[in-house]
């Protein structure tokens, strides 16, 4: 029966009144004062369950007023999911098809699905609920949010990325949002199959994965740059040492010999706080083959380049920007926020030494996300870096249902890091960056 409630969950959601909801209130605050919390702690979630649906049986047989077997089970349910989850937000998270949900107070909850925004009926019962919620997420992950500290990123059981920001500076109560990790992990095939790439992108990108290139990944807001970092780490040999480095942890690499660093906020002292930066320089003692750095946004950027220029080959990054030449153009902008007084000309100079490949990735008006254009950085031409693209998609218009046509072009230039692949033992034949690999969407 819960498999089907979470099935219609919108549909059943909608048909509970004011009053429903309010039993509903009345049930849990029961419950708590029957049930021991912290017997349920310890015992088989089953059981649990079991526990609690009769004791809201009961409660509910008391009621003067009859209520339908299909509420009757919802409201368990809601009790249930209070009780042992994340209340409402247990009923959007069994839902595969949502991708992001966007909580913008109590009773204002959007999902996407597909690429989508649609609002939901399911809403919590008010501020203070949505409050307690967001608490009991962010505790998990040894965080904290009130007054004094009313930002915070964290994390879910299963990988998904949270951001919760609540009063005084979000004027309209708490307000959260998640990005959704599949279960199921993609595989690079599957954006193949998907039209985010071609399959000699693919070819391109495991090659420059396995021969030990620094690959910086770039995009906007949702374009997928997490998804592909997990899909192309996959690439990386098993036998190497994999150090990942993240605000919030996200990553969920397959390889045995990986360490996973996390970055710590201040305390209500203002004492305590671990940055990025000081993660990267840690990981320069910890002798890695890999460092991996979930995003690049501040004075790190020096440290990584650094990395990357004495030794640490193969790194992995992503940073925001709108275009492959933004994103080096970033880097350039985040070692100038470092501090370090540098000319221009040496911080290029540093970036066209570390970085071989930028991948660029953006989320479309059709809410498919492709690999738009992925580039070589070949250098320095006086005072400005150069590059060169090896392939691109083209827009070519929309159909008549809204999707964007177009198709993934080889530009013909074959990437100077090629011979260096070859001499590497990596097969990377010069068709591929030919015209007679492109594909027609």
């Amino acid at each position: 029966m819960e498999a089907i409630l979470t099935e219609n969950f919108e549909a059943s959601f909608s048909k509970l009144s004011a009053q429903d909801l309010e039993i509903k209130q009345q049930l849990f605050a029961k419950v708590l004062t029957l049930v021991d919390l912290s017997v349920l702690d310890g015992m088989d979630k089953n059981l649990a369950k079991a526990q609690i649906r009769d004791c809201c049986n009961g409660l509910l047989n008391e009621l003067p007023r009859p209520i339908n077997l299909e509420t009757r089970q919802l409201l368990i349910k809601l009790v249930l999911d209070e009780i042992l989850g994340l209340g409402p937000l247990e009923m959007l998270l069994a839902d595969p098809s949502i991708s992001d949900i966007l909580i913008n107070s109590h009773d204002n909850i959007y999902v996407e699905r597909k690429g989508k925004l649609t609002k939901v009926p399911v809403k919590f019962y008010d501020n203070n609920h949505l409050l307690n919620i967001i608490d009991r997420i962010v505790s998990t992950v040894g965080r904290r949010v009130d007054e004094s500290s009313p930002m915070v990123d964290a994390r879910l059981k299963d990988g998904s990325r949270v951001n919760a920001i609540i009063p005084p500076l979000a004027l309209d109560g708490p307000s959260m949002s998640i990005r959704r990790f599949t279960v199921e992990k993609l595989k690079a095939q599957q954006l193949v199959d998907f039209g985010s790439m071609t399959d000699e992108m693919n070819k391109l990108i495991c090659a420059a994965v396995v021969g030990k290139l620094n690959i910086l990944i770039s995009g906007g807001t949702g374009s997928g740059k997490t998804t592909l970092l997990n899909i192309i780490s996959g690439y990386i040999p098993e036998d190497e040492r994999i150090i990942t480095i993240e605000d919030s942890a996200e990553l969920q690499l397959q390889q045995p010999h990986t360490v996973r660093l996390e970055t710590r906020p201040a305390n209500i002292e203002g004492n305590g706080e671990v940055s990025q930066r000081d993660l990267v320089k840690n990981c320069l003692r910890m002798r890695p083959d890999r460092i991996i750095i979930g995003e690049v946004r501040g004075g790190e950027a020096i440290d990584m380049l650094s990395a990357m220029n004495t030794g640490h080959e193969g790194s992995l990054a992503t940073l925001h920007a709108n275009n492959p030449r933004d994103a080096l153009a970033r880097l350039e902008n985040m070692v100038c926020m470092g501090g370090f007084d540098m000319p221009v000309r040496n911080i290029r100079t540093q970036i066209a030494s570390a970085i071989d490949l930028v991948v660029q990735l953006q989320r479309q008006e059709d809410g498919r996300r492709r690999i738009t254009s992925i580039q070589e950085v070949t250098g320095m031409e006086g005072e400005t870096l150069t590059m060169s693209e090896i392939f691109r998609f083209e827009r070519q218009g929309k159909d008549a249902n809204g999707l964007i046509q177009g198709k993934f072009v080889a530009t013909g230039i074959i990437p100077t890091f090629h011979r260096q692949l070859i001499a590497k033992g990596i097969d990377l034949p010069h068709s591929i960056f030919g015209d007679d690999g492109l594909l027609r969407l």
